[in-house]
């Protein structure tokens, strides 16, 4: 067993490699002993369209129900449904099995303990139990009912979607993962939608499946120009990531589309307050704050953006990378189909376009998440040191990692959580400034990581 698909907020591995069925069955009993002696006695399983998912699908059903556990099966469903179905059907947790935005070779698992996902030391438990062999042995094993929540999430994204008088085009790309079902939905919001790569393919044939990355939405961009658009929606694989571009072509980061609906939320709720992380621009927190709002910076993780979101009461909450989590009228899980609605619904209720909107937003410069590829058995230890390296001359903010601040912008360096690498980002007021401070981060960087290669005896 790899210790290292344990990560921070999901399981996540090479599936032929790390993930087989003596895993995904271990894991099943790991996670049906874990919820059990938690009160557990029926939870809710989902998996995406990954090829690998029903074998992976198949052996943690088996482990889950030798424990006594019931589960209520709903089939192939994007992330947000699955944690959609645990709130409907009321179930004592949930399971599912995707990759995410990872290459078509990975696949994973999001757990749930309860309507809170289970994260760090939690999953590390798990972990323990596989090792310890401590499984619980029911008598009799749970039972599996199937059960269809499609018509169920469809009717609540609606119903929670306040749709205004205007009308534009719009375009959605799943990516050929699961989040084609946000095209029924607009259509039913009364928005003229077009669909491209809408088709479940776990291979991902057509482009992969990360809005974050440009490449990623070329296609998209290209299909608004081509029908006049306003707005182009992307999903990530398993739908609980957005991605959004105008009708310019411009993409619309996660954290300028967190401005845009904290402008909106704090019309209607005065003081409320925001959580968002440390990749995110700092006009995000600055345009909060004199909106009249409480801006948060915290960890990046979908269950820690989550965790914390509870801890302040905030009404919203976002990272860079497309996650939106809404608890203004929603369930405060990321869900990138309700987000879509979200914004088709702000658009509707204003006579400025998205365009427009994006006009009105702070004009500073800066990259996109920037992936440095690092092997996992050093990639913490770099950043450790960079803190310590950086700390003595600037200030560093390490909730997570070390965000680098200077009076006239920031870096970022910190450990992806779900692949061998580190994340970093720039900032600036000019983008001769933000070039002269990622060539100053990137060679203070590559002597850390030489250092560390060597102490760990890793290849470079």
């Amino acid at each position: 067993m790899n210790p290292r698909v344990f990560r921070e907020y999901d399981i996540r591995g090479v599936a032929d490699r790390d993930l087989d069925q003596d895993f995904a069955d271990k894991l099943g009993r790991a996670i049906g002993t874990h919820l059990s002696r938690a009160g557990a006695r029926k939870i809710t399983l989902g998996r995406d369209c990954r090829v690998t998912s029903p074998r992976l699908h198949q052996a943690l059903r088996h482990g889950i129900l030798s424990t006594g556990v019931s589960i209520i099966d709903v089939g192939v469903v994007a992330t947000p449904m699955l944690y959609f179905s645990v709130f409907h059907l009321d179930s004592d947790g949930g399971v599912q099995i995707t990759g995410s935005h990872n290459p078509p070779e990975d696949n994973g698992f999001k757990m749930l303990r309860g309507k809170s996902t289970i994260h760090s030391q939690e999953i590390q438990e798990l972990r323990l139990l596989i090792e310890k062999n401590d499984f619980v042995r029911a008598e009799k094993p749970g039972t599996v009912t199937e059960h269809s929540i499609d018509d169920a999430y469809c009717k609540t994204v609606q119903e929670r979607t306040l749709v205004g008088p205007r009308r534009f085009k719009v375009v959605v790309d799943a990516g050929n993962g699961v989040g084609g079902i946000a095209v029924p939905i607009l259509r039913k919001l009364g928005f003229d939608v077009t669909g491209i790569y809408c088709e479940p393919d776990g291979r991902f044939p057509n482009h992969h499946p990360d809005p974050t990355v440009e490449a990623n939405v070329a296609d998209l961009k290209a299909k608004v120009a081509a029908i006049g658009a306003e707005v182009g929606i992307a999903l990530d694989g398993d739908a609980d990531r957005i991605g959004v571009v105008d009708a310019r072509g411009r993409i619309v980061w996660g954290d300028q589309l967190m401005i845009l609906f904290a402008r909106a939320i704090l019309k209607e709720h005065p003081g409320a307050t925001f959580v968002s992380e440390v990749k995110c621009s700092q006009s995000l927190y600055t345009e909060i704050e004199r909106a009249g709002g409480r801006a948060i910076m915290w960890k990046v993780g979908h269950s820690l953006i989550k965790e914390k979101m509870k801890q302040e009461n905030a009404l919203l909450a976002g990272e860079m990378s497309g996650h939106i989590f809404f608890a203004h009228r929603y369930f405060g899980y990321d869900d990138a189909i309700y987000s879509a609605a979200r914004l088709i619904e702000l658009l509707s209720q204003s006579d400025k376009t998205l365009a427009e909107h994006v006009d009105s937003l702070p004009k500073l410069f800066n990259t996109p998440e920037i992936r440095y590829p690092l092997s996992d058995a050093v990639k913490f230890e770099v950043v450790k040191r960079v803190v310590e390296r950086f700390r003595r001359d600037f200030k560093v903010i390490d909730i997570d990692g070390a965000r680098i601040v200077w009076p006239d912008g920031w870096a970022l360096v910190r450990a992806s959580n779900t692949q061998p690498a580190l994340v970093l980002r720039f900032e600036a007021q000019t983008q001769a400034r933000v070039s002269e401070i990622q060539k100053f981060v990137e060679a203070e960087l590559k002597t850390i990581e030489k250092v560390c290669q060597v102490c760990h005896r890793v290849p470079a």
